[in-house]
Parts: C-alpha cells; structure tokens; sequence
C-alpha cells in the first residue's frame, strides 16, 4: 500500500490525459466534416486527428486502466459489492467510455478515408457522450455512493442537450 498513492496520482493524471483527447476530438471531427472542401485543412486536420488518438489519447486509456487495475488488485475491497455498490456503478460507465473511446478510432479511420457520413451536428451532439460519463464517474467517486436520481437526471439532461443539437432549425 506504500505505493498506492503513487498509482492514484497516476491513475488521475492518465484520466486527464485520456479526457482531453474524448473531448477534443470530436470538436476536430466537427471541424473536419464543415470544411471538407478545403482539402489542405482538411489534411491537418488529419493529422491532429491521428496525433491526439495514437499518441495521447489510447496510451492515456491504456495507462488509466493498468493503474485502475493495479490499484483494484492492492486494494480488492474496491470490489466488494456490500462496501463499495458505486465501483459498480462507476466500472459500467469507463465501459461505455472505453466503447466511446474505440469508437472515435473507428469515426478518425473513416473520416481519413473520406467515407464518413455523420454532419457536423452528428459530431457536436456525440462531443457530449464523455462529458455525460465523466460527470457521473466523479459523482460516484467522490460520493462514494450510487444514486439512482442523481445517475438518471444526468442521463435525462445529457438526453435533452442531445436533442436540442440534433433537432432541425425552424427556418423563419
């Protein structure tokens, strides 16, 4: 347990790391796809793309869950569903964040390809994904605790900002 701190800080500053990159490119993405005609942007674009995902972004991810794991194996109780039900809570949502985070990949490869079809809008709405998980694994975190009302209000809030950048413009 004398290097437990250690592996927190890590842990922490991984997550930043990994965070950084969810929410910045899909703004990159949505940058990407507006300017599509302007093919020299476009290139740079591509590159800062690859970058932020190949180089911050997966060795970030893959640094929070060996830390993450590294600190469950010196600490098991974090696994003891009578002591700490949150963990659950929060393990369910670095899984969808991880399914997020490969998603990204898959969206950066298409768009590389020029065979990507998701709008501008598409991009802004799915930029809100990370900030919804996040807000909920440092609620469960900090707390210690699950709330069924605080994890549905997030989801309901996130659900309306979703709709309200997918939902067409009334033209006046």
């Amino acid at each position: 347990m004398e290097y437990y701190t250690w592996i927190l800080t890590f842990h922490v500053v991984a997550v930043m790391s990994w965070m950084a990159m969810l929410f910045y490119l899909p703004r990159l993405f949505v940058y990407h796809v507006e300017n599509i005609d302007k093919k020299e942007f476009i290139e740079v674009v591509k590159i800062q793309e690859y970058k932020i995902y190949k180089y911050i972004g997966a060795p970030a991810m893959w640094a929070t869950i060996a830390s993450g794991i590294t600190m469950i194996i010196l600490n098991p109780i974090l696994l003891d569903i009578n002591i700490n039900p949150w963990m659950y809570a929060k393990l369910i949502s670095l899984i969808l964040l991880i399914i997020y985070s490969f998603s990204l990949e898959k969206y950066r490869k298409e768009l590389e390809k020029d065979i990507c079809k998701k709008t501008g809008k598409f991009f802004r709405m799915y930029n809100e994904m990370p900030t919804m998980l996040a807000i909920l694994i440092v609620g469960y975190v900090i707390t210690k605790s699950f709330s069924l009302l605080f994890t549905s209000i997030i989801i309901l809030l996130f659900a309306y900002i979703s709709y309200v950048i997918m939902k067409p413009k009334k033209e006046i």
